[in-house]
């Protein structure tokens, strides 16, 4: 397996080749007992989150996110020196409840800022999981880089006497040392399993499993010793929206339940949404006051997108919705929230006729 083309040899001691190939397994670098490629520079941009919380005393799994830096993670993983040259930024220190348009704009252009300037091989970004899922999406729909980008998380505080941190901080930087990562544009790294954004979702309040694809497989599994893809790397992939310059719209989910009404959606429209994204139930349905007040909202220029709040499937275009009429845009297998990233970076591109709209979520795979 040979590195990227941009990796200059240089010397190493025989002790680091050897460790370079017993960390890496059957994936080891290519090198003699004196000389070796340059150790891949993995460049950690840290958020917070649980996998940098701390104990709290209000419970026995009580926890507050944030408060542990980058560089204090990153120094607490046994061997992750092994894997990679480290450097680890701070970006936020916040849970990822907190997560915001402000961050992701600033994860977006230090990511672009890293690999145009050649200073790192791939990136690992520690993220809490709440909306992990979201960040990952948008990244993957910002970025045009064939190089590895990782998001990792964990379920336990690091002060847990189980903490899951550590390891899956080490397989995130050991998927995204690997060259096999190349080309696959932005993974999640949970539980020794690697997830495409569009799939993947938490399912889990507190399961270190929490992390499954409804509607898909796994891109990969990793362990300490290996890294095993199910596929090869796409040939090509889709091409990368502009990140807005005037920020994201706002766009706002409307849940649908039992005896809804108008008042959210007429709510939405009063509060200047650009769009909304209804979390309707079964294949994106709701209530006839609902639909009519989204098909009002729809004549006045609001992006409609219907998805559902289920939890997996399809949501299909003219199934109990006439969509072609009410001028909708159906969401297919993207759940309200990546639903609502993606309305939101169209918009931000000017793209708000439904057809369009609807086009670019049909290119989305």
């Amino acid at each position: 397996m040979t590195l990227t083309k941009q990796r200059k040899s240089v010397v190493l001691p025989s002790m680091m080749a050897a460790a370079l190939a017993l960390t890496a397994g059957s994936h080891a670098f290519a090198a003699d007992t004196t000389t070796a490629k340059r150790a891949p520079r993995i460049l950690v941009l840290a958020t917070g989150g649980t996998i940098a919380s701390t104990g709290d005393a209000r419970s026995a799994i009580g926890y507050n996110a944030g408060g542990v830096t980058g560089e204090q993670l990153t120094a607490s993983v046994p061997g992750l020196d092994k894997l990679a040259s480290i450097k680890a930024e701070q970006i936020s220190n916040i849970g990822s409840q907190d997560m915001n348009s402000k961050v992701w704009y600033q994860l977006a252009a230090r990511i672009k800022q890293a690999f145009d300037r050649d200073e790192a091989d791939g990136i690992v970004v520690t993220h809490g999981t709440d909306t992990m899922e979201e960040t990952a999406f948008f990244l993957d729909n910002v970025l045009a880089t064939s190089k590895p980008v990782v998001l990792v998380g964990s379920m336990r505080p690091s002060t847990a006497v189980s903490a899951d941190g550590p390891g899956n901080l080490y397989e995130a930087v050991e998927v995204a040392a690997s060259p096999q990562s190349q080309n696959r544009g932005v993974l999640v790294v949970m539980n020794d399993t690697i997830h495409g954004p569009r799939w993947v979702t938490k399912t889990n309040t507190t399961s270190v499993q929490t992390f499954h694809n409804p509607n898909a497989a796994p891109v990969g599994y990793v362990d300490p010793a290996s890294i095993r893809y199910l596929a090869p790397a796409p040939a090509g992939r889709k091409k990368a929206l502009e990140v807005p310059s005037g920020g994201l719209p706002r766009v706002e989910i409307v849940y649908a339940h039992a005896d809804m009404d108008a008042v959210q959606i007429d709510d939405a429209v009063r509060h200047n949404a650009k769009g909304i994204v209804l979390a309707g139930v079964g294949d994106g349905n709701a209530s006839q006051a609902a639909l009519d007040a989204l098909e009002a909202a729809a004549r006045k220029g609001v992006v409609v997108v219907r998805s559902s709040r289920v939890g997996s499937g399809f949501v299909n275009r003219n199934v109990e919705v006439s969509d072609d009429k009410t001028g909708f845009v159906v969401s297919y297998d993207l759940n309200p929230q990546k639903a609502r990233v993606l309305t939101q970076l169209l918009i931000g591109n000017g793209v708000t006729a439904a057809d369009k709209v609807q086009k670019a979520f049909d290119v989305t795979y």
